[in-house]
This record gives C-alpha cells, sequence and structure tokens, in this order.
C-alpha cells in the first residue's frame, strides 16, 4: 500500500507535542491524509509504551500508512514516562495513564483536520487500553478494536492465573523497567538528556506490586473491565489467538455484551494476525479498514450485518515446538451462551464417566509435572507450543473417556467441580484438557491452574479454610475445539506445573473425593464462514527498515543435574535498522529455572533483559536483570538495572525485597 513518498496521499509528522492539564506533554506520530487539510477525516489513535521511535516502529508501519492512505489519520502516541512522552510510568494502568487517554480524545476532536469521530486500537497493552477507555466511553469515541486484550488483569494477564504466580510475571517485571528505562530520542529537543537522566532517577520496579497483590482485590479489579461489562460504550471489535492466553477476552466479551461486541480467534500467537503464527493468519489492515470505514465513515451506522463470531475450531495436531498452520477451519456463530448446551462427565475410577460416582484417589506428588509446558504464549515468542503430554500425564492423575463414538465440538469455557481434602490450604492443582489419540499421543488443548488458599472468585476467603473436604469450582480458558471420533478427552490432574507456575510452598496430602467436568456444545454444527476474511498482505510495500538479525529463540529442556532440574531458554540478539531515523534498536533476553525434584521452596529463577539503541548521536544501553526465591513465608527479590551512553554508566539501580507470601 505504500507508495513512493512523492506520491502517496499523505503526510507523515514524525514527532509533535500533545499537552496534558497537568502540563505533561506526551509524543506522537501522525500520518495525515492531504485530503483532510480541506476535508477533516476521523482520526484512530494507537496508545502504547513501546516507542514510536523505535521499538515498534516497523510494525506501526504495517498499519497506520495504511489506514492513512485509505482517508483515516492515523495517530501512534507514546505513553506518559515513555519513549519521547514526558513525565514518569510507575505501573501498568494506573490511573494518569487512563486518564490521559481521554485528552487525547479531546485533543484529536479540536484539531482542524478531525471531524470529531474517534476509534482507538492496538495489540496487548494498547488493546487493553482501548477497552479500558472504553468504559463510559467520551462521545467521541465511536469505536475500537483491541487485538489480544486482557479484559480481567488477575486472571487472564501476564501475572497470575488461577490465584497462582506465573514466573511470566518475573520475566515481565525484568522487561519493563528497561522500556521504562530508555532514553528518548532527540525529537525531544537539546534536553533529551535531562529528561532522561530524571526518568532514571525516579525508575519504578512494578513487579513489587505484582507479588504484593497476591489475591484479586481491588488492584487487580482496577483496569479489569470484566467487572464493568454493563459500562461499555462503543463498538467493540476484539481479536484473539487460540495459541495466546489473552484469547479468553474474546468469547467472553462478545458473551457478555452481544450487542456491542464482534469476535475473532484465529490459530495464531500474541501477535496482531496478518503476522499469527501458527497459521493461517488473516489480512488485519483490511479487516480493521472495514470497521473503521463502517463505524467512523458512513452516517448514523447501522448495526453491520457480520457474524458475531468467526473463530477457528482447532483438531488435532501431532504435538510439536512450532506449527504452520493448524489443523480446523473457520466457522460462523452467534455467541457462545446462545448457541450451546452443557455436556457433563464425572470423575470416576474408571476416568470420566456419564454417572455420578465417589472417588477417593490421592495426587501423585512429582515437581517435574511442568516440565511439557512449554511457553505461555504471553509474549509471542516462535514455537513453544505443547509438546506430547505423556510424560506429564504420567505423573498426573488422569481421567479419561472411553475413545469418541462421534466428534465432539467444544465451543465456549469448561469447569470442572471437585470435592476434596487437603491438610492446608497453600496448595494448587493443575488441570489439563488433553486430546488422546488412538496411539496414545496426548495433544494440550487447554489447562488451567487454581490456588486452594482462595474462592472460588480468587479472592482470599470470609471464613476459615475447612478442616474436611473443600468444594471448588475452575473455569478452564474458552475453547474451540473439535476432538475425533476414535479420540479420548483426557482430565489430567497434578499438584504443580513449574517452571510456567511458581511452585506451592507445598505438596502431598491431596485427595479427590469426587467431581465433575461440564463442557459447552453447540446445539447445531457451526456453519462454516459465508464470507472469507481478508488475506494477509505484506505491508509496506516499500520498507522503511531493515532486519539485521532475526534468530530463533533457543530453548534448553529440562535436566537433573547435581540434584536441580534445571531447563530456560535463549533470545539471542535481535535488531532492526530504521532508514529515516538512522537508528538500529536490538534487544536480547535469557531466563532460568531450577528446582530440587521433591522440595518445591527450592524453586529459583531469573531473567535478564537487555535492549540498545545505536543512534547518530551514540549508542544507549539498558538491561535489567531479576532473580526470584521463595521460602514458605516470603519470596526474595535481586534485581539490579543499568543504563549507560556510548560504555558509560548513567545510572544503576538494586532492588533487594523480602515480599509477604500469605496465601501462595
Amino acid at each position: 500500500m505504500n507508495k513512493d513518498k512523492g506520491t502517496r496521499s499523505f503526510r507523515s509528522v514524525e514527532h509533535l507535542w500533545i499537552e496534558m492539564p497537568d502540563g505533561v506533554r506526551l509524543a506522537a506520530r501522525i500520518w495525515l491524509p492531504k485530503s483532510a487539510l480541506n476535508n477533516p477525516a476521523p482520526a484512530v489513535f494507537e496508545y502504547i509504551p513501546y516507542r514510536k521511535v523505535d521499538m515498534v516502529r516497523a510494525r506501526d508501519e504495517r498499519n497506520h500508512p495504511y489506514l492513512a492512505e485509505n482517508g483515516i489519520v492515523a495517530v501512534r502516541v507514546d505513553m506518559r514516562g515513555s519513549g519521547d512522552s514526558e513525565g514518569q510510568m510507575s505501573d501498568m494502568y494506573c490511573q494518569d495513564e487512563l486518564d490521559d487517554t481521554r485528552h487525547v480524545i479531546e485533543w484529536l476532536t479540536c484539531q482542524p483536520w478531525c471531524n470529531g469521530k474517534i476509534g482507538m486500537f492496538g495489540t496487548s497493552w494498547g488493546a487493553t487500553a482501548s477497552l479500558q477507555a472504553n468504559i463510559d466511553a467520551p462521545a467521541a469515541l465511536k469505536a475500537i478494536i483491541a487485538v489480544c486484550a486482557t479484559h480481567d488483569r488477575y486472571e487472564d494477564d501476564i501475572h497470575h492465573m488461577g490465584g497462582c504466580l506465573l514466573t511470566d510475571s518475573v520475566e515481565w517485571g525484568a522487561t519493563l523497567p528497561t522500556i521504562f528505562g530508555a532514553p528518548p530520542s532527540a525529537n525531544v529537543g537539546k534536553d533529551w538528556r535531562a529528561m532522561w537522566e530524571e526518568r532514571l532517577d525516579k525508575l519504578a520496579f512494578p513487579l513489587e506490586a505484582w507479588l504484593h497483590n497476591e489475591d484479586r482485590g481491588s488492584y487487580w479489579r482496577h483496569g479489569s473491565v470484566i467487572h464493568q461489562t454493563d459500562r461499555l460504550s462503543a463498538p467493540i471489535l476484539c481479536v484473539g489467538g487460540w495459541a495466546d492466553r489473552y484469547s479468553n477476552s474474546v468469547m467472553s466479551l462478545v458473551d457478555h455484551r452481544p450487542d456491542l461486541t464482534w469476535g475473532i480467534v484465529g490459530p495464531w500467537g500474541h501477535h496482531y494476525p496478518d503476522h499469527g503464527h501458527p497459521g493461517p493468519g488473516i489480512g488485519f489492515q483490511k479487516l480493521m479498514l472495514d470497521w473503521w470505514q463502517h463505524w467512523l465513515m458512513t452516517d448514523n451506522p447501522a448495526e453491520p450485518e457480520w457474524p458475531k463470531l468467526r473463530i477457528w475450531v482447532r483438531s488435532f495436531d501431532p504435538p510439536a515446538d512450532a506449527i504452520n498452520k493448524r489443523s480446523g477451519g473457520w466457522v460462523q456463530t452467534a455467541a457462545p451462551r446462545e448457541i450451546t448446551s452443557i455436556k457433563k462427565w464425572h470423575l470416576s475410577e474408571g476416568g470420566l464417566t456419564k454417572d455420578a460416582s465417589e472417588i477417593h484417589l490421592d495426587l501423585p506428588l512429582d515437581l517435574q509435572v511442568g516440565t511439557e509446558g512449554a511457553d505461555t504464549g504471553y509474549f509471542g515468542r516462535f514455537g513453544g507450543l505443547p509438546p506430547d503430554q505423556r510424560k506429564d500425564d504420567q505423573s498426573s492423575l488422569c481421567f479419561d473417556t472411553k475413545p469418541l463414538e462421534h466428534d465432539f465440538l467444544i465451543y465456549g469455557a469448561a469447569e470442572l467441580e471437585l470435592k476434596l481434602e487437603s491438610p492446608d490450604p497453600r496448595r494448587q492443582l493443575c488441570l489439563r484438557l488433553n486430546d488422546v489419540a488412538p496411539d496414545g499421543t496426548s495433544a494440550r488443548i487447554t489447562w488451567a491452574i487454581r490456588n486452594l488458599a482462595l474462592d472460588d472468585t480468587l479472592d482470599s476467603p470470609e471464613h476459615p479454610f475447612p478442616k474436611g473436604a473443600l468444594d471448588i469450582r475452575v473455569q478452564f480458558p474458552t475453547m474451540a475445539y473439535r476432538l475425533k471420533a476414535g479420540h479420548s478427552l483426557r482430565l489430567a490432574v497434578s499438584q504443580s506445573y513449574w517452571p510456567m507456575v511458581w511452585a506451592p510452598s507445598a505438596i502431598g496430602g491431596i485427595t479427590l473425593l469426587c467431581g465433575n467436568l461440564t463442557l459447552p456444545e453447540p446445539r447445531y454444527e457451526p456453519e462454516s464462514l459465508v464470507v472469507s476474511l481478508p488475506k494477509v498482505e505484506d505491508l509496506p510495500s516499500v520498507k522503511s527498515y531493515t532486519v539485521l538479525k532475526e534468530p530463533r529463540i533457543k530453548r534448553h529442556p529440562a535436566k537433573l543435574k547435581n540434584g536441580e532440574i534445571r531447563s530456560g531458554w535463549h533470545q539471542p540478539y535481535a535488531s532492526v535498522y530504521y532508514i529515516e531515523t538512522d537508528t538500529c534498536f536490538g534487544y536480547e533476553t535469557r531466563a532460568e529455572y531450577r528446582i530440587s525434584p521433591d522440595e518445591p521452596l527450592t524453586a529459583a529463577c531469573s531473567y535478564e533483559h537487555t535492549m540498545t539503541f545505536a543512534r547518530p548521536d551514540g549508542t544507549a544501553v539498558v538491561t535489567c536483570k531479576v532473580q526470584l526465591s521463595s521460602d514458605a513465608d516470603a519470596y526474595q527479590v535481586t534485581s539490579i538495572f543499568s543504563a549507560s551512553w556510548d560504555d558509560q554508566i548513567v545510572k544503576t539501580h538494586e532492588w533487594n525485597l523480602n515480599i509477604a507470601r500469605t496465601h501462595t
């Protein structure tokens, strides 16, 4: 879509300021249709902390010029305290960030090239920010697109799951300070160095708050739109991928607000779907344009005649680290709750059966369950799909159906109700649903984790932990998965899932007494897509950047060494050169995990993330390393941050924290 600069129908403004009411200025880049100078146009903006000048500049070039070529003003805004914007950022989704969004919308409506109609979109943080802006949205915000968004910051974000700490939270705890601590560019003027040093002096370490807030509480409810769906205002296009945990928001929001939400879920991971992997991907830019043309470029738009849900229904694939194209196919349906009924299976000593029965089965003790867990998918790394689950299954308590006589489609969120006994509330249950092929291959469909110390809403319980039997309910992430005839469904239950989930303070003593698994099944066979989704385009046609290094991640499978189970991964240095700014941006990450086979309190992990910015006036390197360990009462965190300019240290920080461990 990009033409030669001399002939294209828009002009780009590399940097301008948007002043907030408190005087802090946010930095923006704008792609302005030339026609908008005489005929004001709608404006669509993306609002993230990922540095418009370099960090995701190549991604911006795929999306924003495409909109401008089609008559829509496209705007990329760096959040307060990030990139070229002024101010400080202390955490994710803080109140300043939410307030700034509304001020940006107001600013856009006041520009002579804007007709007052505003759209907002993004992926990951930007998608979640779009959902948050849509709570009691300003009248000018006409529609949003949320790709790979979380609507529940506690249960469906990178930090916790089922009341348990995800080790991805520690990785993000090492990554985010490097983003906060990276220097502004020369775009901000001759005082960029003073602005950087002030930013470094006040550098925040958000991991402390994430570890401190162990239950759902007010901290995680803030910014979680799942608790305020009745206040969502503008139409929502919600897009996700099954290889990404954030996909859970799509079906959920369509169910909660079918009057306002349309959803698409494909097979891909944590990316815009034109770069989706596993494939097939879709042409996000054309999809986005259709959405904006309907809501922003039509007077008094009626509800579009689009399916509420367009879903890639997965089916069995032989497990592999990376799959280029998933098995399955596209369907279109109404909201899941409107078209499904519940099929119930009971846990019995004979497996999953249709008849209820009591069981008295002790859960095995094995901290090596989870070594076949692979990647959560939160970071969108290449590969990392779960391998054959038989090794983990052998160390778990498994309940299988008999081989199915007919195909069975699971469409929505499965739920598990259990009655159990546990000697202590600070225990975990890991629950996996697997597709078992006739040859015994076990492919993970989805999984969930549950901290027994919290109630079913994942809050601190009002009543003491029962001395007898405990009743719990666990909801799995949403899914669309077809079990083929001849295959079996397996529920595998274990007491931990290291290294994906931080190990509990103790294991052992859990006995399952009875339980049932409910699965949502469409009452009729879903219709195949009537209108195909757009095909992927290689955008922009003329690249203003060159990928210098793009090495694949190197994963180190778990090995028992010197009495410890050790594993990890390394993303070698990757870099891209931006021609227009004469800047090279690169990054590298290392992760290491270790635990003794029989002692959960030996769990330890470390992450080190480095970003490099080589530009005409010099080179900045920012690095943050975080190490986490724990005893029964507290987490021990050690972190070292450093920022340098032309090999000279500008600032260092060190955090040594002891954070109470109450529930986990």
